[in-house]
Formats: C-alpha cells, structure tokens, sequence
C-alpha cells in the first residue's frame, strides 16, 4: 500500500521586497528577540517595504527549553493558507506571554509539567491559528533544519543577531533605535 502525503511549502519568513537585505535571527521564547520583532512593522514604515527586506530566520536555542517545539510551531503555521502572517501570529502569541511557553529562569515553573501537546494548544488557543496537524507533517523538520543551518553557516549561535546584506553585524542590537538600524541597513554592512 502507497501512501500519499499532500505537498506543502513554507512561506519564507520576508516582509518587504527591497533591494538591501535585513536578517534577524531570532528565538522564540527570547525577551530581546520579541523586542527586535516588535520593530518590524515600524522599520519598514521608515525604510520604505520597496527599499527593504526583512528576513526572519529562527533560532532556536536550547537553554529556552520548548524553542524547538514552538520553532516548528512558527514554521508549521507558514505551510497554511495564511503562510506567514500565520507563522507571524503564532509568534506575536508566544512573545505576548512567554511566561506560557517559556521555564522560569530556564529549569523551573509551571512548565516543568507541561508536554509538547500542551505547548501547541496553548499556541493554537492564543494564535488562533490550527497548528497540530502542520506540526505532524513528519517532513516538516527539513524547514527547521535549514533555519539551524543557515544561521551555523553565517556563524550565528545567540539571539537576536543581525545580518546586512549578508554580512553579520555584531553590534547591532534589539534595543537600538528603529533609525539607527533603518540608517544602517541603507548604508550597507558593516564589514
């Protein structure tokens, strides 16, 4: 007997279309991460979506210990029809109240009972987003596979770090100024 699985294809994590290139690489659960993705919508306001792209690229770290499970939660959300103003949904739910998703000081809490089941039903509930049966597609790793991959390959280990054009920038940081990063990004990376 043959079985058939329905194809399916991940929305990339890009919101604008310009010419110059923004990466964040960002963790789930993370308080500087939420804080940097928070600035997205207002980036691209000052920057103008026709002169920039802001990629996403998920970082999953393991000492947030339920990064993997709402990672692929994220990238789940993005194979729906709604692609990745769904996966931006469930993220918004996560970062609103990470106390939900997240282990007091890593290692302890409310969390510590909870299962993976428990962590994507309280994404769906807060997300509005149906998330089980996109999280069981048993190919879905090979999208969280290549966000792991692309930020080892760029020598990114800690979120959020940031990419111009390519091109790391260590200093740059979720609490500068949206102007600073939009002047930044226009004036290319800092090599």
């Amino acid at each position: 007997m043959t079985t058939t699985t329905k194809p399916w294809r991940a929305d990339p994590l890009t919101w604008g279309h310009g010419p110059r290139v923004f990466e964040m690489f960002l963790e789930p659960t993370c308080p500087f991460s939420a804080r940097a993705f928070g600035k997205i919508d207002e980036t691209l306001a000052a920057a103008g979506a026709d002169q920039i792209a802001i990629k996403v690229r998920l970082q999953s770290q393991p000492w947030h210990m339920y990064s993997g499970v709402i990672t692929r939660c994220v990238l789940a959300a993005s194979t729906l029809a709604e692609g990745k103003e769904a996966a931006r949904r469930v993220l918004v739910a996560t970062f609103a109240d990470v106390d939900d998703f997240e282990f007091a000081e890593h290692c302890r809490g409310p969390n510590m009972d909870a299962t993976p089941n428990d962590i994507i039903r309280r994404l769906e509930k807060k997300s509005g987003v149906a998330l089980a049966a996109a999280f069981a597609m048993p190919d879905l790793d090979r999208e969280v596979k290549w966000h792991t991959r692309y930020a080892r390959q760029n020598g990114i280990h800690v979120s959020p770090t940031f990419m111009i054009d390519g091109v790391v920038q260590p200093d740059m940081g979720s609490g500068d100024k949206v102007v600073e990063w939009v002047a930044r990004v226009m004036a290319g990376p800092v090599r």
